[in-house]
């Protein structure tokens, strides 16, 4: 854990530890409202340092840890160092070949197509009278 974080949580604990002693053990018995306030001034303060150092443990946690959303880094936010010059990497040479690619094909001219289409070797189809005749003639064997 970082020095800054560590000390956060080092120090709310103290604090609130401290707070709550003088405020419950010494403040509230002897009925000292000094006391008793100042204790509540540190617990409070204990508390608002720990909850901070708690949150930023929280967003600068890298493993996910099973069976809680929000200790799950969020998903396609961050990389590592090392995963961002990877996948920079990786698509600059995909780049590369899409580029030598597109140089290559433009070298190789496509076949050209006749200006002509081919002779017509089929014969054509019936005429419709002709199909509605002999569908009727079917029908009635």
């Amino acid at each position: 854990m970082p020095l800054p974080q560590g000390m956060l949580l080092c120090l709310g604990i103290l604090m609130l530890t401290a707070g709550g002693v003088m405020a419950l053990c010494i403040g509230l018995p002897y009925h000292s409202a000094p006391l008793f306030g100042v204790g509540m001034f540190l617990g409070l303060g204990g508390m608002g340092l720990l909850v901070s150092g708690l949150c930023m443990a929280m967003k600068n946690l890298q493993v996910a840890v099973p069976g809680h959303f929000l200790l799950h880094p969020r998903t396609g936010t961050r990389f590592s160092p090392q995963q961002a010059l990877a996948i920079q990497r990786r698509l600059d040479r995909i780049r590369r070949e899409m580029s030598e690619d597109s140089v290559s094909g433009r070298a190789e001219p496509e076949p050209s197509l006749p200006s002509t289409p081919p002779p017509w070797t089929m014969e054509p189809p019936p005429s419709y009278d002709t199909v509605m005749k002999s569908q009727e003639r079917s029908e009635q064997l």
